[in-house]
């Protein structure tokens, strides 16, 4: 069956967000100025209910856990809401970080699906009577809007100031300043915390930052236990996804597992690693380990390649369970695993609730922002003079028409890391 069309791609979005964005972000301002010369207030009044809005990305979302473990302990579980688009909705459910009837998803697959669901979100935010919202985008109008329109008094979000980014409005009453010396789950934690403060404070946050970092691809700095969320499944769940991967080849699989996720999310495609690469390693894995099993995964949308590569290394030891598990299936098959080796992905922050040691090749971004937060994770990275090269403040679209920040990482560098996390 064909991939059902996105209507909201990432150059759909970036659209939109600018020639809607921008007009109407100008026009919610003048009208925010206006009541503000009679007096209307807000952002004074402590938090009592609070919605994250975070539209795209679910790995982004795992990085949000300790923003929303603050948050829980601010006005409790059942008063912390999250906006997502539908698509990306089912890792906040399986992990829990989030009460599943207080996830307020929008569908963006049909214009008139699109149109509803954002008017319904609005209208029952209100209802609940919302009163603080986090936007958790980086520089995106369309959020900023939405947390004016939904009608919450205490509204934070990262402010550009007087540097050179995209223009939002002025519809913010708590206004943080973005640090990119920070890990992205510290800037979400922030935002949070600044909710505590008076929103006066300019720029925001004046307390002290803590966090991880990373140093030559090393983890140098092990988030606090609290910090991580973790995925939990039954024995019986585990039992079916192997059954599940056995049934694609006709001889017993056996450990070492490693799992190889050759492709990236359609938002960033900078961030593949070539797949002749991802053929290749598969290669030199079964010849390393003769009882070993090689697993490629991926979205229903991206199996023709790993599939294309199964074919090619004709081995029974080798399986595509690309488009073959979902959200849950895909964390049992991490517990399953022992090693994932992925594109900077969202596969790299999902294998973080589990206890599979996990390799990220990084790219075009840099794991010092977006390095997965597992103590198992380990990141490759070229670090190029031109990388990173897409930003918050470019709209994470970059002029790059040749990765080789991607294709510097060896074969063999990988093949290196696998043998050390296999040694562990």
């Amino acid at each position: 069956m064909a991939a059902k069309k996105k209507l909201l791609t990432a150059d759909v979005i970036r659209k939109v967000d600018f020639w809607c964005g921008v007009p109407l972000a100008l026009l919610l301002t003048g009208w925010r100025r206006f009541w503000a010369k009679f007096g209307f207030v807000e952002g004074k009044a402590p938090p009592r209910k609070i919605v994250f809005l975070k539209m795209t990305e679910q790995g982004a979302t795992v990085l949000a856990w300790p923003a929303i473990r603050r948050a829980i302990e601010l006005v409790g579980p059942e008063n912390v809401y999250f906006w997502v688009f539908q698509e990306n909705k089912a890792i906040l459910s399986l992990l829990g970080m989030v009460r599943k009837e207080n996830i307020l998803a929008v569908r963006a697959d049909r214009p008139l699906e699109f149109a509803f669901d954002m008017v319904w979100s609005l209208w029952r935010i209100r209802r609940l009577k919302i009163d603080c919202s986090v936007d958790l985008e980086f520089f995106s109008r369309a959020s900023a809007i939405f947390a004016y329109l939904c009608g919450a008094r205490r509204r934070v979000g990262l402010e550009r100031f007087t540097n050179e980014g995209p223009y939002r409005g002025d519809l913010l009453t708590h206004r943080v300043a973005y640090n990119f010396y920070l890990h992205t789950s510290e800037m979400f934690r922030i935002l949070v915390q600044s909710l505590e403060s008076d929103p006066g404070e300019l720029p925001m946050l004046k307390v002290p930052a803590t966090g991880i970092a990373y140093q030559r691809g090393e983890m140098v700095a092990t988030p606090p236990a609290e910090d991580l969320i973790r995925f939990e499944s039954t024995p019986e769940q585990r039992e079916a996804v192997w059954k599940l991967v056995q049934g694609q080849s006709t001889q017993p699989l056996a450990h070492p597992i490693i799992i190889l996720n050759p492709n990236a999310s359609d938002l960033l495609p900078l961030r593949k690693w070539p797949t002749d690469r991802f053929e290749d390693l598969a290669r030199r894995i079964l010849e390393q380990w003769p009882e070993g099993t090689v697993v490629f995964t991926g979205s229903a949308a991206e199996a023709p390649i790993p599939e294309e590569m199964v074919r090619v290394l004709g081995s029974q030891r080798v399986v595509s369970m690309a488009g073959k598990t979902d959200m849950g299936q895909l964390l049992c098959l991490y517990q399953l695993a022992d090693v994932l080796v992925t594109n900077d992905s969202g596969p790299g922050h999902f294998c973080s609730t589990t206890d599979i040691h996990a390799i990220v090749l990084f790219g075009p971004e840099t794991p010092l922002l977006f390095g997965p937060r597992g103590p198992k994770a380990d990141v490759l990275w070229a670090g190029l003079a031109c990388s990173p090269c897409v930003s918050v403040y470019n709209h994470r679209l970059s002029p790059c028409t040749n990765n080789l920040c991607m294709q510097m990482i060896t074969v063999d560098q990988v093949m290196e890391r696998i043998q050390r996390c296999l040694a562990k």
